[in-house]
């Protein structure tokens, strides 16, 4: 299963271009998508599911060509969640469920195999009785991430996933991602820099419409390497100054004093120390080359 992304541009009728002239190859297992709000990511995804048609540029599926009379064979084929999700609040979640399941043409012995192995994975087996309205945020974001399980889709895009989570929450479904991945595609699109980290090996950066980078999170870290200086100061004044002169991507306030992460190709001209580059950091570095 890959996904391939040839010359796509997007345009609105306001004249906005949302995409602009991309090209990308997503290939098997976890793929990170990574850029700040109005880079893209959401209307590619909204290209990928089907839900917009690209003004220019080809996607293909598997092979499959993505035009209007392949749409129902893609459609088949991924699971969605989206950012904003609409679910059933009438329903209980075990209802909302079975109707999505439904909906999606598999049959309820099935359906309620998988309900009930995605709720325990997700830890909302005992609210399957709760209707959606009475859950939280981080409850609804769960329910949605199992209704695009559930057909268990080649192609599953999740954007932000983790959304409203707690730490152990957050955890558990980035594991079950990860063993989801193992034989299918799964596009993570997600702010949060340490959920690509301890999910994916490979990723793409958007910003304006464009890719700014796409291969291996090695990689990318090896382009930052040698351009993060740790620096150490108890006076306020300088740490403000440095602020204002270079590109920092950590402030922390510590026992030792005000600590701060530089990101600059030369060494800063303070009392500094070369540091090792974190995705953050390499992934901050290179929006900022643009």
């Amino acid at each position: 299963m890959g996904i391939t992304i040839e010359d796509l541009t997007v345009t609105f009728k306001n004249k906005v271009t949302a995409i602009d002239h991309a090209s990308l190859e997503i290939p098997k297992g976890i793929f990170g998508l990574l850029g700040e709000n109005g880079a893209g990511k959401t209307t590619l995804m909204r290209v990928l599911t089907t839900v917009l048609s690209p003004t220019s540029g080809t996607v293909t599926l598997d092979g499959i060509l993505y035009s209007e009379g392949n749409y129902e064979k893609i459609q088949r084929k991924i699971g969605y969640l989206p950012q904003e999700i609409d679910l059933y609040p009438g329903l209980t979640v075990q209802e909302c469920l079975e109707y999505m399941g439904d909906l999606s043409g598999i049959s309820k012995q099935v359906c309620k195999e998988r309900i009930d192995y995605y709720l325990e994975k997700t830890s909302l087996s005992e609210h399957r009785k709760k209707k959606i309205k009475q859950l939280s945020g981080g409850m609804k974001r769960r329910v949605g991430l199992v209704q695009a399980l559930l057909n268990e889709p080649e192609f599953l895009i999740v954007d932000e996933p983790t959304t409203g989570l707690d730490p152990e929450e957050r955890i558990r479904i980035r594991n079950l991602l990860v063993d989801f991945s193992e034989g299918r595609t799964v596009l993570f699109s997600t702010h949060v820099v340490e959920d690509l980290t301890a999910t994916c090996n490979q990723l793409a950066v958007m910003k304006k419409g464009r890719f700014l980078y796409a291969g291996s999170v090695a990689e990318l870290l090896e382009n930052a390497k040698g351009f993060v200086w740790e620096f150490v100061t108890n006076d306020s004044v300088q740490a403000k100054e440095i602020e204002e002169k270079y590109l920092i991507s950590a402030k922390q306030y510590t026992e030792k004093g005000i600590q701060m992460r530089i990101l600059s190709k030369e060494k800063p001209d303070v009392d500094c120390k070369p540091d090792r580059a974190t995705l953050e950091d390499a992934y901050i570095y290179l929006a900022n080359q643009e």
